[in-house]
């Protein structure tokens, strides 16, 4: 008996650290629009669709489960009616060309509160430096929509992710979602004040 608890835990831990040698040379990075409001979102909903978002497999679903148990430890909401925000997320194959910026850190630009508007002055307006990457075989590409504006304000990616079979696969894409959202480190109002996000019932949120 004692030796089938160790031959578990040895594959449990090779398991563990096939997982992090997946993602341990993953590129992740992200990018942001100068136009998003994100000190007023406080509620997000999916993007329906084709592809990964519309899959209801253990991937598509594991994907959808980390990327709202992160928002919900944030503090943001899921809402199934006029959300704030829509998130948006697929898995690219292959080698993939990439466009992004080179920005200070979304955090520190927030506190500085220079969001800008259609009437901000072009003389007062950020300049994007645009950035052209060459991502690894294999991206997950995490997109935050503003509503209001139908306009993309958050891109985060990670890169060189390669996702095994069964549920070795369901792990590394939540350690890519992990990954991503540690980039994105922005809660809500009510959240700093210690409420708790609530589902539409009114309920807490776990």
């Amino acid at each position: 008996m004692l030796r089938i608890i160790n031959a578990l835990s040895l594959i449990g831990l090779v398991a563990a650290l096939a997982a992090c040698m997946t993602t341990r040379e993953a590129k992740v990075d992200s990018d942001y629009s100068y136009r998003g409001n994100f000190r007023h979102y406080r509620t997000y909903d999916f993007v329906t669709g084709t592809g990964l978002t519309a899959d209801t497999s253990r991937l598509g679903t594991s994907v959808r489960e980390a990327i709202q148990q992160r928002l919900q430890a944030q503090g943001y909401r899921l809402a199934r009616r006029r959300p704030d925000m829509l998130v948006n997320f697929r898995v690219y194959q292959g080698d993939m060309n990439f466009h992004g910026f080179a920005q200070e850190d979304l955090t520190q630009w927030i506190k500085r509160n220079i969001e800008e508007t259609d009437d901000t002055p072009k003389e007062e307006r950020q300049g994007y430096q645009p950035v052209r990457l060459l991502l690894a075989e294999g991206t997950l590409l995490l997109t935050l929509i503003d509503v209001k504006t139908n306009r993309a304000v958050w891109n985060g990616y990670a890169s060189g992710v390669s996702v095994p079979e069964g549920p070795m696969g369901e792990i590394v894409l939540r350690r890519s979602v992990r990954s991503i959202l540690d980039r994105y480190r922005v809660f809500t109002e009510e959240f700093a004040n210690g409420s708790l996000p609530r589902t539409e019932s009114g309920e807490s949120g776990r």
